[in-house]
């Protein structure tokens, strides 16, 4: 899901107009401004001009802005300080530069909160709220838009508590947890935005609405929003037309309604496509290529895939590349094309762990954001620090004197050992024997000794093919919420107790541990030499996985601490297994049993090991299990699940 988001603007058309409406207004400001005094029209309308450059030119904007706060400073022009400050850090919202725009947006408030202009104020605690947002710190970002409603809510300007609602409802809306909580602020901002006329604020609080109904099932509920977007964002001119055209198709998918489905995604396409839209051409191709594979037309969907694979790859979108990686790689299997499927695979694996080494950094940066702010003015107060700086070079020139002696003697020193050189060499010897042996010890943790030989031997591996597998993966559940209470050494630390124990386990099963993935963990029975004992072997150590931590939860509950709960799933089918990678060798398997077994986890509940009814077959005589029915899982269909209870008796 898109999460979107308001931003109060100086001037609230600049940012929705048409490219040529920006130009012509541009152009206007600039003849003005030949003509105009240095008084405090000229600062409104360096303010106005640097608005109308933002989205074309954010560095010409900058300078626009800077000139204003200059000769606002000038004439001692506070309200034109507010807002030149204001612009100052628009112009770097709009190039990434968070820590800067903190900084000037932080002063800005500041000078507002001193002249007591509340409209100024409730502007810029919302878009503070929404670098915070952006840099994942939800719980900032709520405090923020919650104290620039109350101030909006004081001056009665409905359309800052418009904003400030639609912004509280992305937060609820990024975490599926309190989508509830989402939709009530969203029907809040509602009614108030259509009274107001402000067709962006509908549109983003009825499509954030129709994205909820959707994933919960509500096929109704989702329609009547998203076309309640979709007519919002025809008035907007705010380019949002196509991705509601999109999420409409989506709705057709999945009412099995194909025709219907393409008509608006295509749509969407094209109406992007005359845009230059090219993000929401990518995702107008994703839906149209899920239509067809759900229509049964393959071709029609690998080149909608490949066409999305293109432009998403042209311009960064690495969810969509994800996404088109993963549709390619299970058409190609379905269609016996194993060369593809092993190369699509193998592609969406990669930018799978790029998108979590980005969302990891994101939280990172969200820690750090303040250290940074903090740093940076610890840098300005140093530069006035000349007369310390010059006595540390005084003595750094002391310190290179006496290393001058010391060196002296430590030459000596080496001469003197150079006597005991035959002993040393002996020594090393050794060294170097030991080493190369912790370095096949390290080598076969990380391959299996068969093909560890194999590429000692020949420098490559030659992927095998695999009849029966059977594939566990677990995740915990809450994973993220636990983790922003913990330090990164503490995190590290709690999630390397876990694996531990799961490598334990796995051994003891004779199953082969593949990968962990952020705090998901992936191992497998049947390679890397065949057997048919792997689906007892595999189920067998996922309720030993689960008996450990019902009993970590159970410990943690009587002292009062939080706890991480488990899902895990396993499917068993073919797959196939090889080496990726040049210099860093990883020991990976491939096919639709490993995208099946995914989803048994996803689709599986907290506590509970999930397997499928191929699974099940396998392992029925042996282990208790209750069957759940046919479940939906993503891009599978209806698929018939088991609980796995106990062994049986």
């Amino acid at each position: 899901m898109n999460k979107r988001i308001l931003i109060t603007a100086m001037i609230a058309s600049v940012f929705f107009c048409s490219g040529q409406t920006q130009t012509r207004e541009a152009d206007s400001l600039k003849s003005l401004l030949k003509s105009a005094k240095e008084d405090t029209t000229r600062v409104n309308s360096l303010i106005a001009l640097s608005g109308t450059l933002l989205r074309s030119n954010s560095g010409e904007a900058l300078r626009y802005a800077n000139e204003a706060k200059t000769l606002a400073d000038k004439l001692g022009f506070r309200k034109g300080q507010a807002y030149a400050l204001k612009s100052i850090g628009m112009g770097y919202y709009f190039q990434g530069n968070y820590i800067e725009t903190l900084l000037y947006w932080q002063q800005s408030l500041e000078t507002f909160q001193s002249m007591g202009d509340k409209l100024g104020i409730a502007n810029m605690l919302n878009n503070l709220g929404a670098v915070n947002f952006n840099e994942g710190d939800d719980e900032k970002a709520i405090d923020f838009y919650l104290e620039s409603l109350r101030v909006s809510e004081e001056i009665g300007d409905k359309l800052r508590i418009a904003t400030a609602l639609v912004n509280i409802g992305a937060v609820y809306f990024n975490k599926k947890g309190t989508h509830d909580r989402a939709l009530q602020y969203y029907l809040k901002a509602l009614p108030l935005s259509e009274e107001l006329g402000d067709h962006d604020a509908i549109g983003t609080s009825a499509v954030n609405m129709g994205e909820i109904y959707l994933e919960r099932g509500d096929d109704k509920s989702a329609l009547f929003y998203f076309e309640k977007a979709l007519n919002a964002y025809r008035k907007s001119e705010n380019g949002n037309v196509p991705y509601a055209l999109n999420n409409i198709g989506k709705v057709y998918t999945k009412r099995r309604e194909f025709q219907q489905a393409i008509g608006y995604q295509t749509e969407a396409y094209r109406l992007a496509e005359k845009l230059n839209a090219r993000l929401e051409m990518s995702q107008s191709l994703l839906g149209l290529a899920e239509t067809y594979r759900q229509q049964g037309d393959n071709p029609s969907a690998i080149s909608s895939y490949i066409r999305a694979q293109d432009i998403a790859k042209s311009i960064g979108a690495n969810y969509e590349l994800k996404d088109a990686y993963e549709g390619l790689a299970g058409l190609y299997e379905k269609v016996s094309d194993y060369r593809n499927a092993y190369k699509y695979q193998t592609l969406f694996t990669g930018i799978k762990d790029t998108l979590y080494n980005a969302e990891m950094d994101k939280r990172i940066q969200a820690v750090t954001l303040n250290f940074d702010l903090e740093k940076k003015q610890g840098e300005i107060d140093l530069l006035t620090k000349d007369k310390a700086l010059q006595e540390l070079d005084i003595r750094r020139q002391k310190i290179i004197r006496n290393a001058v002696g010391v060196t002296g003697i430590l030459l000596l020193l080496m001469a003197i050992g150079l006597f005991n050189r035959y002993r040393y060499v002996r020594k090393t010897k050794r060294i170097i024997e030991n080493e190369k042996e912790r370095s096949e010890k390290l080598l076969l943790n990380i391959l299996p000794f068969e093909t560890a030989e194999e590429l000692k031997e020949k420098g490559s591996a030659t992927p095998k093919h695999y009849e029966m597998v059977s594939v566990l993966f677990t995740d915990f559940k809450g994973f993220t919420t636990i983790a922003e209470k913990l330090t990164p050494e503490q995190l590290v630390e709690e999630l390397n107790q876990c694996f531990l124990e799961f490598d334990h386990i796995i051994d003891r099963n004779n199953l082969e541990k593949i990968k962990t993935i952020g705090d998901a963990y992936m191992c497998a029975g049947g390679i890397p030499v065949a057997n048919t004992s792997n689906p007892l072997d595999v189920v067998k150590a996922g309720l030993e996985i689960k008996a450990y931590m019902d009993r970590m939860k159970a410990e943690r509950e009587a002292k009062g601490q939080d706890y991480w709960e488990l899902r895990i799933g396993i499917h068993t089918g073919k797959v196939i297994a090889g080496v990726v990678g040049k210099n860093k060798f990883a020991y990976d398997i491939w096919g639709d049993a490993v995208n099946t077994a995914s989803r048994m986890e996803s689709s599986g509940e907290p506590g509970k090991v999930n397997i499928s009814g191929d699974t099940y077959a396998l392992v029925k005589d042996h282990f208790n299990c209750v069957y759940r029915g046919k479940v939906k899982a993503k891009n599978k269909g209806d698929i018939d699940m088991y609980f796995v209870e106990s062994h049986s008796a």
